[in-house]
């Protein structure tokens, strides 16, 4: 069993896309270990974008996790990161395969409706990041 991390961005959660999201996860099998809702600070924002810094993109990034809530999810499945990201589909929706999430459900490559871990390093930051020993992983 491998586990990951999936963000629903404040864009998805503004626009009620949770209950949507959540559905897709769990018909592909996976299983949601621990969620949880949250807005993130400027300082957590950029912390967790940290890799981003000094490109062009890096600061409305952290503008737009900050605009709203957003909801960790810790996944858990077999072979699951390459899985969850097909499901997510490409960052651009215009660029994602129909039936993916983005493709669906987001706005533009900024406001791309979730993020998830690249690869298993990836997801074990990400995870701690989120989860951190101040809530405890079920």
């Amino acid at each position: 069993m491998q586990r990951t991390l999936l963000i629903i961005k404040p864009d998805a959660v503004a626009k009620n896309k949770i209950g949507e999201i959540l559905r897709r996860v769990e018909e592909k099998g996976f299983r949601i270990v621990d969620l949880y809702k949250r807005r993130l600070t400027r300082k957590e924002a950029e912390t967790f974008y940290a890799e981003h810094r000094g490109k062009p993109f890096f600061e409305p990034l952290v503008d737009f996790m900050t605009e709203g809530p957003c909801i960790p999810v810790v996944l858990e499945g077999e072979n699951i990161i390459p899985q969850l990201r097909k499901l997510v589909g490409k960052t651009d929706p215009a660029d994602a395969a129909q039936g993916t999430i983005r493709r669906d459900l987001a706005e533009n490559g900024r406001r791309n409706a979730v993020h998830a871990s690249d690869s298993p390093e990836t997801a074990e930051r990400e995870i701690a990041f989120f989860f951190d020993g101040k809530r405890e992983i079920i």
